[in-house]
């Protein structure tokens, strides 16, 4: 039984593992370094109420129909199951392009990720932080923070480019000065999200569900989290997430957190002032935000190493938006699928 890690649990790693279920003869795991599923697609809960959460990285999903081509089954699929809904809470400032829709996730952005992990029938494993790869008998020796090495057939990576190049073992000889090149040259923009958690009788009076902010330094969009996905409830506070502009996220990259996320709150309490005080408070940093410059003449994946397969994917293969990761996941899954 040939053994397949997939590294980074999320929409890439989750689709692409869902999309190696059924081939014959493969066990597929699937390592994160965090504590949940999602990657960039992640849903934070209150410290206080783990029923009241918010969307602190993708917001949405946007499919442009007329070239939507093989995604659309995905998109269908998870529409199907109620993962994905329509959206249609008022955001102001919003830019639709003619020919596309746009959707949330009710029960969290992430719930898309954890849909295609268990459809995968996968074994996840959750703070499994990677550190070498190394070539053993044959096989792939992947180690890790915590918890012995293990061998592996097969290796895909999908978290973002420059931590693919942080690795040690002998990943770093096999990667060649051409494909170290290009994967240097893959670009990200940084920013901070906040979530803003609430009691169940908080609340928020505005008249929209969302808004991009175009004249403030410091945030760019605001949402009204739970009535952006439309499950306003009683028994559930709401929550408010806020991004910020990527010029502030790069200036503010590595400054203290608390001092940051102040910052943040008192750009916010100008902008809306008529807030509530928060019950809780998560501050996130996104250093791999939004790929602004994928690798070149690698389009949706590079193979780093044939005999065992060694292989890279993600949207800094493609671009950062759900078409991306799944053209890059098709493609990662094909390559195993032939390679086996």
């Amino acid at each position: 039984m040939a053994r397949v890690l997939v590294v980074g649990a999320g929409l890439t790693g989750g689709a692409c593992a869902a999309l190696l279920r059924g081939v014959a003869l493969v066990r597929v795991a699937v390592w994160d370094k965090a504590r949940g599923a999602g990657g960039r697609m992640s849903t934070s809960r209150s410290a206080r109420d783990a029923a009241c959460t918010a969307d602190l990285g993708a917001q949405y999903i946007t499919l442009e129909t007329e070239r939507a081509g093989p995604r659309r089954s995905f998109c269908e699929e998870l529409l199907s199951h109620g993962i994905l809904k329509p959206l249609t809470a008022p955001i102001e400032g919003m830019v639709v392009k003619e020919g596309s829709c746009n959707y949330v996730a009710p029960q969290g952005i992430s719930s898309v990720v954890k849909y295609y992990l268990k459809q995968s029938g996968a074994d996840v494993f959750y703070e499994q932080h990677v550190t070498h790869i190394c070539l053993r008998d044959g096989k792939w020796e992947v180690s890790r923070k915590m918890g012995p090495p293990e061998q592996f057939d097969v290796v895909i990576l999908t978290m973002p480019v420059p931590q693919i190049l942080q690795l040690q073992g002998d990943i770093v000889n096999i990667i060649n000065e051409s494909q170290k090149q290009q994967l240097e040259s893959a670009s990200y923009s940084s920013r901070y999200a906040l979530g803003l958690f609430y009691e169940a009788s908080t609340r928020i009076d505005v008249p929209w569900a969302a808004q991009y902010i175009t004249d403030n330094p410091c945030i760019r969009f605001i949402s009204i989290d739970n009535k952006k996905r439309n499950i306003e409830s009683p028994e559930i506070g709401p929550s408010v997430v806020v991004h910020t502009t990527v010029t502030f996220g790069s200036e503010h990259l590595d400054s203290d957190p608390a001092e940051v996320q102040q910052l943040i709150l008192s750009h916010l309490e100008r902008i809306v002032p008529s807030l509530p005080k928060p019950a809780s408070i998560k501050c996130q940093k996104w250093r791999y935000s939004q790929v602004t410059k994928a690798v070149p003449n690698f389009p949706r994946q590079m193979i780093l190493h044939t005999q065992p397969l060694l292989i890279c994917g993600g949207d800094g293969f493609t671009q950062s938006n759900f078409n991306g990761c799944i053209d890059s996941a098709m493609s990662l899954a094909e390559a195993v699928k032939s390679h086996l």
